[in-house]
């Protein structure tokens, strides 16, 4: 029987041709916005997920001003003081996963709750490369134990050569467009001569791609070289700190904060600096997905509702159409369930017709936004994930759209009298 209601269904659509297409156009258009911005969101979240358990869950950002849209602005900064005062934070709380005694209060507030903090500078600086000058970002890491920390949170991995050594001043490590001669119009691989802010470096290691253009387009040398060519010292643009194992890394950051506010002599809520662990970062990131998701999707629910007015309106002319058709069809024995069944299943088909259409566009269009994004935008966190799930779930919801939207039609087409259905012209 519901072989019988599809093939009927495939053959009335058929029939109606040019506005059976017009009828799915808001199907394919919410179902495409629907596949492609939830393919992009999770793939973006996982990308994000992914970067944030690379760096670690016990690492925290220190930030000057109100976070990282203040990095640089000058309004306020971070100085070597402050990274000796981060490093210094005691664990006034609980190890993670711990029951401790009352006498072991005082054993656990003697132990820091950070392991190791390291600054880090960042300037933009008149570049030069066998004879062509740019504008780049050259930042200043710390050459001792504490660069470490800088390369794990910032993924700064090197993929020829090696970082700077302790005593070597006018080193430079070079990013992953830089050396593949995406900056300069010529690769600047190990050995060559730099010129930053008229002082010569020397190439002494190459980056792989972190996946940002400014970060794969940077330079970076020993911090105190950096403050010393720009003359500005003890002004980070953010520190970032490690937090031993067993203590809690929210607690250890909140303890900063503390301490950074007594040091200042500010009181909460007055800050002048932004305290962030990773957990919270990927929270952040995952709100504003979730909220650009949420736009985004109340658009193409839009489209839906506007495509399911559609196939309504198409399935009454339909009825209207097949009036006789549907008399004759309750005259040899068609019953009332039967009619509503038929026209139900039409409607579905209608609805999961523009649903595979819709999941086909909207593929394409998120695989072409990573395409854009990752190749000219330089931008690795836009990915696209496609599961089957996605498309299984895009696909059953376009067919009970469809349906929902057939069932008054369908009603109407039911409660036809087989005599009147007859006459009608």
């Amino acid at each position: 029987m519901i072989d019988d209601y599809i093939r009927i269904s495939i053959r009335s659509i058929r029939h109606q041709g040019t506005r059976s297409w017009l009828t799915m156009l808001g199907i394919f258009i919410g179902i495409a916005t629907i596949v492609s911005l939830i393919s992009l969101g999770q793939g973006m979240e996982d990308a994000i997920n992914q970067m944030m358990s690379s760096v670690g869950v016990n690492l925290i950002y220190v930030m000057p001003g109100a976070g990282f849209q203040s990095m640089g602005s000058g309004a306020t900064k971070l100085t070597g003081e402050d990274v000796d005062l981060i490093e210094s934070v005691p664990l006034i709380g609980l190890p993670v996963k711990a029951t401790l005694r009352s006498e072991d209060v005082d054993l656990i507030e003697s132990v820091h709750g950070v392991n190791l903090a390291a600054g880090m500078t960042s300037k933009v600086a008149k570049v030069e490369s066998h004879g062509e000058s740019k504008f780049g970002f050259v930042s200043g890491l710390p050459t001792d134990k504490r660069q470490k920390i800088i390369e794990d949170m910032e993924s700064i991995r090197i993929a020829e050569g090696r970082f700077f050594k302790d005593d070597e001043k006018f080193g430079v490590g070079v990013g992953f467009r830089v050396a593949n001669g995406d900056f300069f119009s010529k690769p600047v691989t190990i050995g060559d001569r730099v010129t930053i802010n008229e002082k010569v470096f020397r190439v002494v290691g190459t980056l792989e791609k972190i996946g940002s253009k400014d970060d794969d387009e940077a330079f970076y040398i020993p911090l105190e070289t950096s403050e010393e060519l720009f003359n500005d010292y003890d002004n980070y643009i953010v520190v970032m700190a490690q937090v031993k194992d067993g203590f809690d890394t929210a607690e250890v950051a909140e303890n900063i904060k503390k301490k950074l506010r007594k040091d200042r002599g500010l009181n909460e809520g007055e800050e002048d600096f932004n305290v962030q662990t990773v957990e919270q970062m990927s929270e952040s990131f995952g709100i504003i997905l979730n909220v650009v998701n949420l736009v985004f999707l109340g658009i193409a629910g839009i489209s839906l509702f506007v495509g399911g007015i559609g196939i309504m309106n198409t399935m009454y002319t339909s009825v209207l159409q097949r009036t006789r058709e549907i008399g004759i069809m309750k005259a040899v024995g068609a019953r009332n369930g039967d009619i509503m069944g038929l026209f139900i299943v039409e409607s579905g088909v209608i609805g999961i017709a523009g649903g595979i259409v819709g999941v086909i566009i909207g593929l394409g269009l998120s695989k072409t936004v990573e395409f854009i994004a990752v190749n000219n935008l330089y931008l690795d966190v836009m990915k696209a994930h496609v599961s089957w799930q996605l498309i299984v779930g895009a696909l059953a919801f376009s067919f009970i759209v469809g349906c929902i939207s057939g069932t008054l039609p369908a009603r109407q087409a039911a409660k036809l009298r087989p005599v009147e259905a007859l006459r009608y012209e």
